[in-house]
């Protein structure tokens, strides 16, 4: 029978192709490394690897298919045995975006902590789309994510629908000026938008045209509370979910709902048939509390 450890360390060199680098990773010596990979050989009695240039052979390309998912079905077992047994000491990781958390999560966490002392909880800043493969891969238990598609071995439930607005005091100014051919902007108008990396984008680039702008540019920024900011500061229009703005207290630019815009799922995300501890579930609930106190808390 293969050594778990031994195969652990095989595919996380198979994957980072450096014994440096692998030894790091997991913590351990390089000689160590190096003598994990020859008992593996001994034992399988083939040759895995080649070392200069570091390739797989037939026979670890095909080991390093079943290792990897061994290893997976590993990480998912001991997670649903840790909820079976609704465990109230181990290890609770989530992923979520920055936003979802600080603006949905904080409240939530607190009192997770407080009635589950015993669970380590750890929680991973990412994208939805970084929350997507975390949780397919196990890394994580649970994610909270924007915009997700139905799709194995992932199950999203939604919490609330994410409506759209503008921040920023020239939008309707911009907007007479494309039908206005007398009009006359000193500067082509800006909008502040994330990234192309972020699910979000993929969504708004498709409804722009809505706006009904002259040719715009386009200021990209790396998170919501970055495009509320250059939004305030005067550099552009910001568009963004109506939920990020309801703790804004004091904003001193317009906020422009956006009808036109789709509507899009805010919602968490865990592998299909996952068991779910009594600890998961309570701070779902309390999540779902969260939402439902804050959603009457519009943009005005």
């Amino acid at each position: 029978m293969l050594d778990i450890h031994w195969l652990k360390t095989f595919v996380t060199l198979a994957e980072l192709k450096h014994f440096g680098k692998t030894a790091s990773a997991l913590h351990m010596t390089q000689p160590n490394v190096s003598l994990h990979i020859k008992q593996l050989e001994k034992m399988t009695r083939v040759k895995l690897i080649e070392r200069n240039p570091f390739c797989l052979t037939q026979a670890g390309l095909r080991l390093l298919q079943s290792g990897q998912k061994t290893l997976w079905e590993l990480k998912v077992c001991q997670s649903d045995l840790n909820a079976i047994n609704n465990l109230s000491q181990g290890t609770l990781t989530i992923a979520a975006s920055d936003i979802i958390s600080r603006l949905l999560l904080i409240e939530p966490f607190q009192l997770f902590k407080t009635q589950f002392p015993g669970i380590d909880f750890t929680l991973l800043n990412t994208t939805s789309s970084q929350a997507s493969a975390l949780v397919k891969s196990a890394e994580a238990d649970l994610g909270f994510v924007i915009a997700q598609k139905e799709s194995e071995p992932l199950h999203f439930s939604e919490l609330q629908q994410i409506k759209w607005c503008a921040l920023g005091n020239n939008l309707a100014l911009w907007q007479q000026a494309k039908n206005d051919e007398s009009m006359v902007l000193t500067e082509p108008p800006t909008l502040i938008l994330l990234g192309h990396d972020t699910r979000t984008r993929e969504l708004l680039d498709n409804a722009l045209p809505s706006l009904n702008l002259p040719s715009y540019r386009v200021m990209e920024v790396g998170s919501v509370d970055a495009q509320i900011d250059w939004a305030e500061a005067g550099f552009g229009v910001a568009i963004v979910p109506e939920f990020s703005l309801r703790s804004k207290a004091n904003l001193t630019n317009t906020v422009t709902a956006l009808p036109q815009f789709p509507t899009t799922s805010l919602g968490y995300i865990v592998r299909q048939n996952q068991v779910l501890s009594k600890a998961i579930k309570q701070l779902l609930h309390w999540v779902n509390e969260e939402i439902s106190r804050t959603h009457l808390k519009q943009p005005k």
